[in-house]
C-alpha cells in the first residue's frame, strides 16, 4: 500500500515528510511550553492567593492570613512551573528579566499575554466555583481581591508605595538570576514565598500590595472595578525597570552561567541555570 500524497509550499511528499515538517524543535517546544507554563501559572496562582482574600461573616480572615496565603499561593506556582517558564507571573518580573537579560523580547511579549489570560482565567475560576456574596460583600464592595488604595493614602502615596515594594521584590529575582548564586541551592519558591508575604504585612493594608499588574488586571475586569487601576500599572513597571537597570550596571556578576534565551540553541531552564 503506498503511502498517503499531499502537497506542501507547491511540492508533493508523504504523509510521513508532513510530520517531520510540523514536527517542532526542542527549543521550539521549550518555548511553548513556557508559554503555557507562565498561563497556568498565573492562573493557579491568582486562583489560590484571592480565594484566600474572602472575607464575610462566615468566612473570616486576618490581613495576616491572607498576607501568608498570598506568599504560599506564589511559593505552589514556582515550584510548579519555575523549571518550565521561570514563574515570573507578573510582568513587572518580566519586565527586569528582559532589562537584566534573562529573557529576549519576542519570549517577553508572549510571557505577557499568558500572564494576562493567566489571571482573567485564575479570577474567573474563582467566580465560578464561590458565591457572589463571598466575591462582593459589605467587606469588599469594589470585589475580592480588587486592589484599591487605603482612604488616608493619597494617589501619589500609592504609586509610590506599589513602586517602592516592587523594586524589593525585583531585587530578590535578580538576585536569583545573578550568577554568583549559582552554588546556593536553598528553595527558589520560598525565597519568593516570603518575600511576597513580607511585603504584603507592610503594604497591604495602604494599596493592597500587587507589585503584579495581572494580580489587579483579573479581579478589576471581573468586578468592572478600574479606581485608580493605573497605579498597579505604573508603580509596579517603573520600579521593577529602575531596580533590573541599577543592579544589571552596579551588581551584577560576571558569568559564563548567565541564562540567556537569545539564540536559538538557548534551554529555558531557570532553577537550574539561574
Amino acid at each position: 500500500m503506498s503511502q498517503q500524497r499531499l502537497t506542501i509550499n507547491g511540492s508533493t511528499t508523504s504523509s510521513r515528510a508532513r510530520w517531520r515538517y510540523l514536527k517542532l524543535r526542542a527549543e521550539n517546544r521549550a518555548r511553548v511550553a513556557a508559554f503555557f507554563g507562565e498561563l497556568v501559572g498565573t492562573a493557579t496562582f491568582i486562583f489560590v492567593a484571592c480565594m484566600g482574600c474572602v472575607t464575610t461573616p462566615l468566612f473570616l480572615n486576618s490581613h495576616f492570613e491572607l498576607s501568608l496565603n498570598f506568599g504560599l499561593a506564589i511559593l505552589i506556582a514556582i515550584q510548579s512551573f519555575g523549571s518550565i517558564s521561570g514563574a515570573h507571573l507578573n510582568p513587572a518580573i518580566t519586565l527586569a528579566a528582559l532589562i537584566y537579560g534573562v529573557i529576549n523580547w519576542y519570549m517577553a511579549i508572549a510571557y505577557l499575554v499568558a500572564q494576562v489570560a493567566g489571571g482573567l482565567i485564575g479570577y474567573g475560576l474563582l467566580k465560578a466555583v464561590l458565591p457572589l456574596n463571598a466575591i462582593v460583600g459589605v467587606d469588599e464592595p469594589a470585589g475580592v481581591c480588587v486592589t484599591v488604595l487605603s482612604k488616608d493614602i493619597s494617589v501619589l502615596q500609592g504609586v509610590f508605595i506599589e513602586l517602592l515594594i516592587t523594586c524589593f521584590l525585583t531585587m530578590v529575582a535578580c538576585s536569583v538570576w545573578d550568577p554568583r548564586n549559582a552554588k546556593l541551592k536553598d528553595s527558589v519558591p520560598i525565597r519568593f514565598g516570603l518575600t511576597v508575604s513580607c511585603l504584603n504585612l507592610a503594604a497591604g493594608l495602604f494599596t493592597g500590595s500587587s507589585m503584579n499588574p495581572t494580580r489587579s488586571l483579573g479581579p478589576a475586569v471581573w468586578n468592572n472595578s478600574w479606581q485608580n487601576h493605573w497605579i498597579y500599572w505604573v508603580g509596579p513597571l517603573v520600579g521593577a525597570a529602575i531596580t533590573s537597570i541599577i543592579y544589571r550596571l552596579a551588581f551584577k556578576g560576571r558569568s559564563e552561567e548567565v541564562l540567556e534565551l537569545r539564540t536559538s540553541n538557548a534551554q529555558i531552564n531557570f532553577i537550574d541555570k539561574v
